[in-house]
């Protein structure tokens, strides 16, 4: 259907003048009159009888009225609305997994406070395109400037209904036997075990896993007890965070952008967002 003759209905419907209804359509009243004619034949349907006064309205006029606004409406629409997609701003961030949700929030809510334009699109943290990473820092690449964000401290976490839940603080010569849960290449299982090792002491090493949040699972299910980032804990009602007396352990979480594109607006505009 033709919007222009729409649009010449609309104005007939309104003014209930066909010179008036010209004059607002820009164009003759002879060529105002030929589209109403068309659109009547389109649709079968007599839309106006004509007088000297102007214009009456049928019973299909006033049917037709409110659907072809809406038409119309949403056609006036369109231009806008994907003028404002070609408006955005995309930014692909690599996401690490198991960080901390209300941190990650945070962070997205400062890039958009920064630019509102901003469209982000969170990848997995393996994909190769992409415009930056959030990541841990001993995970930059040589080609990579890293932006600190927060930090993790690693927590001794075991079920609420554990023996050590009940404690204050865990002295660490008291974990030696006990069912423990790694997390692979994590330096602060690795560290934690160490201490144990050069103390005499040594954990009963029962499962391994390669994410935090598989770890979290085997926790709660009750199969051993960990260490695990404050952040991967968050929301989790089921495990109990319990102070270790031992050297403090935590994680850097920070934001991987190319070298190369140091320079850019959309690297400029995660910097700031980065420091606010």
């Amino acid at each position: 259907m033709d919007l222009r003759r729409l649009r010449c209905f609309v104005a007939v419907f309104e003014e209930r003048n066909m010179t008036v209804a010209a004059q607002r359509c820009f164009v003759s009243q002879p060529s105002l009159s030929s589209s109403i004619k068309q659109l009547e034949e389109e649709l079968g349907a007599i839309l106006f009888t004509r007088h000297k006064r102007g214009v009456d309205l049928t019973d299909d006029a006033h049917q037709l009225y409110p659907l072809a606004r809406r038409l119309l409406g949403q056609a006036d629409e369109l231009p806008a609305m994907f003028a404002e997609r070609q408006d955005k701003i995309k930014l692909r961030l690599a996401n690490f997994h198991d960080l901390s949700p209300s941190e990650l929030v945070k962070f997205i809510a400062r890039c958009q406070a920064a630019e509102p334009r901003l469209q982000i699109e969170l990848c997995d943290h393996d994909d190769n395109d992409t415009d930056a990473r959030l990541t841990l820092d001993v995970l930059k690449r040589d080609e990579e400037l890293f932006l600190p964000l927060w930090e993790e401290d690693y927590q001794l976490c075991v079920p609420v209904e554990h023996e050590l839940a009940q404690l204050e603080q865990v002295p660490l010569a008291q974990l030696d036997q006990y069912s423990f849960i790694e997390c692979a290449a994590c330096e602060a299982h690795q560290q934690t075990l160490s201490l144990l090792a050069s103390g005499g002491f040594a954990v009963n090493l029962v499962a391994k896993a390669a994410h935090k949040t598989q770890v979290r699972h085997m926790v709660c299910a009750g199969l051993g007890i960990s260490f695990l980032p404050s952040g991967v804990l968050e929301g989790c009602a089921q495990l109990k965070a319990v102070p270790l007396m031992a050297p403090r352990m935590f994680r850097r979480i920070g934001l991987c952008i190319p070298a190369s594109a140091a320079d850019s607006n959309l690297s400029q505009l995660l910097r700031n967002a980065a420091s606010s």
